[in-house]
């Protein structure tokens, strides 16, 4: 039976692994969610999964399958009255099958159980099927659009990108 629990740092090494395939290199292009058009380079590495980990105001849920091979994951991380989620990802090769939806609730309960009651997250704007898929989902753009502007260790830009803040009362 498949679950849903808070990550280690044990879980770090497959986490990166994870990540990293489902949103850059080949096989992110088996998957919906690959960013590999738009960014090069690593996603995210096992340095930067540490710091959120042993963030008190962070947490990183996973998804594991029967066999307990992780098989998604949600980064979470309260910032004042909101939670924001970012990097949720599932395998390339399992998309479609629901695993998203269930980290996606999960996150809204962890902020809930933390007395929290806005999610916020940002949205590369080009990416109007993800876009959609959070707005069926529930949530909203709030207006702001925001530069992407990230460190070259989670990657390098192929071309100017904009993301849309998003947010949901849960």
């Amino acid at each position: 039976m498949s679950t849903i629990t808070t990550a280690t740092t044990t879980d770090i090494p497959e986490l990166t692994m994870l990540i990293n395939s489902a949103y850059r290199g080949e096989t992110s292009l088996k998957g919906w969610t690959t960013e590999g058009h738009m960014i090069d380079g690593q996603r995210i590495g096992p340095d930067d999964l540490m710091e959120q980990m042993t963030d008190p105001d962070a947490a990183i849920l996973k998804h594991t399958d029967d066999n307990g091979a992780i098989t998604g994951c949600v980064y979470l991380k309260k910032q004042n009255e909101k939670v924001y989620l970012g990097t949720l990802t599932v395998s390339p090769l399992l998309q479609a099958q629901g695993i998203g939806r269930k980290l996606l609730a999960a996150g809204e309960e962890y902020a809930r159980e933390i007395g929290i009651h806005t999610i916020v997250m940002t949205v590369i704007t080009v990416r109007t099927e993800l876009i959609a898929w959070y707005e069926r989902r529930g949530y909203q753009k709030t207006g702001e659009i925001v530069p992407l502007d990230i460190p070259e260790r989670f990657g390098v830009l192929k071309q100017p990108l904009d993301m849309f803040k998003l947010e949901k009362v849960v």
